[in-house]
């Protein structure tokens, strides 16, 4: 029961701070779709653009999840002096990579039409787009302090500043949506543009929080030069790049999902981000808890400690699954009401309330692929990780999905409950290599244990 509590008492404010993310999702939506009314478009676009972004965004953003295994192991072999080098190298490392996909992701605009959408959606999601590839360098720049803090086992001071910033979201949505407070109103792109600002809020407030807090601007002192180094740097690389990949083949499952909803209409896109919408709701705690897996059993792996490794990692497992069931059901019962709030569409409610059953389903292997890749982050055994997503989302997820919604013609319900076999797969994978890796390493605990036994002994005689 401890590691239950622990657990859970170390992903709280990862929890709040994910949720209030979401919620900024939530409210983009809604006021999105109450702005477009009974018209889809608006909706659509927001749904389209925001999917595409998502990915340049998620890869650079899994570089960074890297620094938190690394910090994390310091932090068990309490070897905590000049780790602020750390956070220099992850500095360095994120902001260039956000400057860099920003540019990518502008290059690419054309691309957006070769995707067999809707001509007018992507028109109307050009815009958005273009502001979102904008607002990749400075949370970047966040999210390398953010991952820093909660190897070093800080999860409030993350929470407290998402908080914040995602309110100023939510409150410049309301302005520049709708066009209140003298503010242009801007429709599509003023949720792009609230989402923008509240991006640059984030990175200015926690670099403050560093600079007022004698505990925290200590680790500055690794800011020298000196002590960074280019193997630092590489080994950075070797953990981020794996997270990276396995974070981007499982965000490309749903986001070609999203593209093939557009090759139906544009009814099948909104109803799709609905349903992606709530989805993405439940997986906010999911992601929450995944990381704060990622920090007990880095923590516990840095002590040696694999007892508490191996008991940690299986409580989170057994907590993802009671949440995940709970989100099951409310999605199946709620599935006729939900989609009321988003939009007056009456197609799109309809269709919406069908989606909402498919992604109840897979909530389960959701939940439970990925708190078994923070559990193997945790474990610094990443480099297997992309092998496992590739085979679970392009070799079944995406073929399967293609089948079963246009030769067998499932349509759009095909689509997103193939995504069950993907999320299925992932997470036998993960949860059978954690088995292997606490063998592997609880054998070679006793084996050193046995050979120090027997030294001591020869010593003695």
């Amino acid at each position: 029961m401890p590691y239950y509590i622990e657990n859970l008492k170390l992903a709280l404010p990862l929890m709040v701070a994910q949720l209030g993310q979401i919620l900024v999702q939530l409210a983009d939506n809604i006021m999105v779709g109450r702005w477009g009314g009974e018209n889809a478009l608006p909706l659509a676009a927001v749904s389209f653009g925001g999917q595409v972004a998502a990915l340049f965004f998620l890869f650079s953003l899994g570089i960074t999840m890297g620094l938190t295994p690394v910090v994390g192991e310091l932090v068990g072999r309490k070897r905590t002096e000049g780790v602020g080098a750390w956070l220099m190298i992850g500095v360095m490392l994120c902001v260039g990579l956000g400057i860099i996909r920003m540019r990518l992701q502008l290059a690419l605009q054309p691309l957006l039409f070769c995707m067999g959408q809707p001509v007018e959606v992507v028109e109307a999601a050009l815009p958005y787009y273009r502001i979102m590839a904008y607002s990749i360098p400075p949370i970047m720049l966040f999210a390398s302090f953010k991952q820093f803090l909660e190897g070093l086992g800080n999860t409030w001071i993350s929470m407290v500043v998402l908080l914040g910033a995602n309110l100023m979201n939510v409150l410049f949505n309301y302005l520049f949506i709708f066009g209140r407070g003298g503010c242009p109103e801007l429709g599509i792109t003023g949720a792009a543009v609230s989402t923008f600002l509240a991006r640059c809020i984030a990175p200015i407030s926690v670099i403050l929080v560093f600079l007022l807090n004698k505990k925290y601007r200590t680790h500055l002192i690794g800011w020298r030069i000196g002590m960074a180094s280019r193997r630092m740097l590489r080994r950075l690389i070797y953990m981020g790049l794996p997270i990276a990949g396995q974070i981007i083949l499982e965000a490309s499952a749903f986001v070609f999902t999203s593209i093939m909803m557009g090759w139906f209409d544009t009814v099948a896109i909104s109803a799709n981000q609905i349903s992606n919408t709530m989805g993405n709701c439940s997986f906010s705690i999911v992601l929450a808890l995944g990381a704060a897996t990622t920090i007990r059993v880095s923590h516990a792996y840095g002590a040696r400690d694999y007892q508490k490794m191996e008991r940690s990692a299986w409580a989170a497992l057994h907590v993802v699954f009671a949440w995940n069931t709970l989100t099951a059901i409310l999605f199946f019962s709620l599935r006729n009401v939900i989609p009321t709030a988003f939009t007056a569409n009456p197609e799109v409610i309809e269709l919406a309330a069908i989606l909402l059953i498919c992604t109840a389903f897979f909530q389960f292997f959701d939940g439970l692929q990925n708190v078994s890749i923070g559990i193997l982050r945790g474990l610094q055994d990443v480099k297997i990780i992309p092998l496992f997503s590739f085979l679970a989302y392009f070799v079944l997820n995406i073929p399967i999905a293609y089948l079963l919604a246009f030769p067998l013609g499932m349509g759009p319900a095909g689509l997103v409950l193939a995504c069950s076999v993907g999320l299925f797969t992932a997470a036998l994978l993960g949860i059978r290599r954690i088995k292997r890796d606490i063998h592997r390493l609880k054998a070679a605990q006793a084996q050193q244990e046995a050979e120090l036994a027997e030294g001591n002994k020869a010593a003695r005689m």
